[in-house]
């Protein structure tokens, strides 16, 4: 297919190996294969873990950044082949077989990717995708390039964990609030908390699957680069401590008067913890600064920053209520003026958002009062067991006759991988997986083939599937003890 100019943009910035983004034993797989070996099928899915569902989202850029093109050069062959022969030893790079890749396909990868659209929902134990050789000559491709495609395991768990974030944003809002607003309620503060830049932007990307509010800008580039989004997410004026405790303790009230000087309008955060907490909301922004407060054209949204995150929120809630009264909404929760609200951005993960949204509920505090914001533990407390990611061979193609192959460890039954030819399909609304055999429509999609994008998805679409595809029954993220 002929690719937009954003999807180009990220194809030109290719900068990696493919031939040395592996993992070492993978240089002497090919020498394993029975003789004769043509074809080899394996797949990708979700074997279980800690969620029931998984939130398919982000092989385009992965296929994009490292894997479209002419991405096998002499050059290439050349750096890998004088690595691995120092590494492994003489021998064990298969440089026939990548010559034969560069001469044949002029560089480009003989393999086919089906995959979901992007943002499906899919209970976990299913087909997620499948990938194949195209050229009988190269098997051992298949399972050559797990490695780099593998890394899918954490932008699809970062969107399968902002989804279930949503569906307990959905589960209260339903309940005491507004659900129109959910789509600033979590938001992403985790860019300084990952291990590198890229990892910002593909986990940051992720949760703007489910959500628009970001503090992570390389999620944004990455958002316009790999699916077309123009502007993906959205922030607002802030203060951090330095901004704040710069004026001194006894500058507390300056500081924060210069916070409403400086943004006269719209929406403005401003940490309030510096220091303490309840006298801030009770006398500076409660009374010192309440005029000021009411006749500004904005929010202003004060923001704790240490302490236990469901204890402080009340805390700081009712001191709020006391100070610029509320109001009840239809379904009979309190509702702050509109002129003040809450941002917790500190010690936020699924269990204590549940904690701090269920006390606020018994306190018939409307969840409307407050937003979440989750760094470390939305892009970071993550790994690829948490969804229990996986990629098997389950078929190969030996002289002609095709094989169903697959794994069952004595050890471990949670291991055990599919056979045959895979394809996802629908009973109902149902995903199961099945041999291509089997006539149900089948979900995947080839999405990649010899070298070339065949479907692309922009965010917005992977939006909206996710939003036609959401399961929402969902059950609590905590033990009830800790209530």
């Amino acid at each position: 297919m002929n690719l937009p100019a954003w999807a180009m943009n990220s194809v030109y910035k290719q900068k990696t190996n493919l031939l040395l983004d592996t993992d070492s034993y993978k240089f002497t797989h090919w020498k394993q294969y029975p003789p004769r070996t043509q074809y080899v099928h394996s797949y990708f899915e979700s074997r279980g873990g800690k969620w029931p569902t998984t939130v398919f989202f982000g092989l385009q850029a992965i296929l994009l950044q490292g894997f479209t093109g002419k991405v096998v050069t002499r050059d290439k062959i050349n750096e890998a082949s004088e690595l691995i022969e120092k590494h492994i030893g003489p021998g064990m790079f298969n440089r026939a077989g990548w010559m034969h890749i560069l001469e044949r396909h002029e560089g480009r990868l003989p393999i086919k990717i089906r995959a979901v659209q992007e943002g499906t929902e899919v209970p976990v134990s299913n087909v997620l995708l499948t990938i194949q050789n195209t050229d009988p000559a190269v098997p051992w491709l298949t399972n050559f390039l797990e490695t780099a495609l593998m890394r899918l395991w954490y932008p699809l768990t970062v969107a399968t964990q902002s989804n279930e974030f949503k569906k307990l944003w959905q589960r209260y809002l339903g309940r005491n609030g507004t659900p129109a607003l959910i789509d600033y309620k979590l938001h992403d503060f985790g860019c300084r908390g990952v291990s590198c830049g890229e990892q910002a932007a593909l986990g940051g990307l992720a949760h703007l699957l489910s959500f628009k509010g970001t503090d992570t800008v390389p999620a944004l580039i990455a958002a316009r680069e790999f699916y077309g989004a123009d502007c993906a997410g959205h922030s607002i004026p802030a203060s951090e401590h330095s901004t704040i405790t710069a004026w001194g303790a006894a500058g507390e009230l300056a500081a924060y008067e210069n916070m409403l000087t400086q943004y006269p309008s719209g929406p403005v955060a401003c940490v309030s913890d510096s220091y303490n907490i309840f006298e801030a909301c009770s006398n500076l922004w409660g009374k010192l600064l309440k005029d000021k407060v009411l006749a500004r054209d904005g929010v202003l949204v004060i923001r704790p920053d240490s302490g236990d995150p469901a204890t402080i929120v009340l805390d700081v809630i009712r001191r709020l209520d006391q100070a610029f009264g509320i109001t009840y909404n239809s379904k009979g929760y309190k509702v702050l003026n509109d002129k003040i609200r809450i941002l917790q951005g500190d010690g936020v993960d699924l269990e204590s958002a549940e904690v701090i949204l269920r006390k606020l509920d018994e306190w018939k505090y409307s969840s409307d009062n407050v937003a979440l914001g989750s760094g470390g533990a939305l892009l970071q407390k993550l790994n690829r067991d948490t969804l229990k990611c996986a990629i098997k061979a389950s078929a190969v193609v030996v002289e002609g006759q095709e094989r169903h192959v697959s794994k069952n460890p004595i050890t471990d039954s949670g291991k055990k991988s599919k056979g045959g030819r895979l394809k996802l399909c629908k009973k109902g609304d149902q995903f199961y997986t099945a041999q291509t055999e089997d006539p149900g429509t089948d979900y995947l999609k080839t999405v990649f083939e010899n070298g070339e994008m065949k479907e692309l998805w922009t965010l917005q679409q992977c939006r909206e599937q996710l939003e036609n595809t959401r399961i929402t029954q969902v059950s609590s993220y905590v033990h009830p003890e800790k209530w």
